[in-house]
């Protein structure tokens, strides 16, 4: 297939593009490869990608629509998955304008090309943030998610319903998946492993966040790829739900899909796995709950078992151990670069 991959420069998009071109299909990547966190990193991933005969690069913002609507109108892609976003919760905190800019207007630039295209498939990116309030635990995609905690989770929020409106009004099968803790090689330097591990190598303290009273629904990246490789196979069609538990609409050929394993652990047992992994005892700084967090995630997964087969499996040990590998072989020969 050909595929449009919006933020290869990510740690999500670089994953999936990779897999992408392994299992032999053409992939174009798009990215702005801005600066929220360390571009060496970004260029390095990119680099990786361009190995690969069937991938081709195009840096540029999404909320440049016509840049967007060239590329699309020249590779005529049969899938579009939108990745690219300004990530991070807290950070929304400081400049919530970088949100609007890149998560609403980009992903409504990719939803007029999915349109202009007549794209086959388009598939979008979300969080389980958009739960917000929610206490109902697991959370379940037929659930309202009407109380976001932060821009960040509103702005996801409210792509998921862009995206309905333009299924229902343009017939364009869309699939939206909310992702839970991400994590794995390659990951981002803002997240939790790549600050604990920086932190315990260099002996200085980590912070746990509600006094250690917090678990998440961890989803190692490998598994999050298994499962959006299958969703792409999964092409809702409107009035064919897969069960009763399925999102899929009653008026457009649209549905949402949690992808997480439905297995929260423990903070405290996350940074045990982690001083397990580096021989190394962490200093543990206990704070108050943060402003937008919430104490726990855990994701129903029936509906994209239903759809693929499966569902995330990784123990946090194993995924764990892969990201401290990776981080040391990549890091740890220079003491200097142990904190990108």
């Amino acid at each position: 297939m050909r595929v449009l991959v919006t933020g290869t420069a990510g740690f999500i998009g670089f994953h999936l593009a990779s897999r992408l071109l392994s299992l032999g299909h053409e992939v174009v990547g798009a990215d702005g490869v801005t600066d929220y966190y360390d571009v060496t990193l970004k260029e390095d991933r990119l680099a990786l990608l361009r190995r690969h005969e069937n991938f081709s690069e195009e840096r540029f913002m999404i909320e440049d629509m016509e840049r967007l609507r060239k590329v699309t109108q020249d590779f005529q892609p049969e899938v579009i998955v939108h990745l690219a976003a300004q990530a991070g919760v807290r950070y929304s905190l400081e400049n919530p304008r970088a949100y609007a800019n890149s998560n609403l207007i980009g992903t409504f630039n990719v939803l007029e090309a999915a349109r202009e295209g007549g794209v086959g498939h388009l598939l979008l990116a979300s969080t389980s943030s958009v739960y917000g309030a929610n206490t109902s635990m697991p959370f379940t995609e037929s659930e309202r998610a009407d109380h976001p905690l932060t821009f960040y989770a509103a702005t996801k929020k409210a792509t998921e319903l862009m995206s309905h409106s333009y299924s229902h009004l343009w017939g364009t099968p869309t699939t939206v998946f909310r992702f839970f803790t991400v994590y794995g090689p390659w990951g981002r330097p803002d997240m939790a492993l790549f600050k604990f591990v920086s932190a315990i190598l260099r002996e200085e303290p980590i912070d746990i966040y509600n006094n250690g009273n917090m678990s998440r629904d961890f989803t190692y990246v490998d598994d999050l790829i298994d499962s959006i490789c299958g969703i792409i196979e999964a092409k809702p069609v409107m009035g064919r739900p897969v069960g009763e538990f399925d999102s899929l609409s009653p008026v457009a050929p649209w549905r949402v899909v949690n992808i997480g394993g439905g297995a929260p652990v423990s903070l405290n047992a996350f940074v045990d796995e982690i001083e397990k992994c580096l021989g190394l005892a962490a200093t543990r700084n206990y704070m108050p709950m943060q402003t937008g967090d919430v104490p726990r995630t855990d994701a129903d997964s029936k509906l994209l078992e239903r759809l693929i087969g499966g569902k995330p499996s990784t123990s946090v040990a194993d995924g764990v151990a892969a990201f401290c590998q990776w981080y040391k072989a990549r890091y740890q020969h220079n003491a200097s670069r142990l904190q990108p």
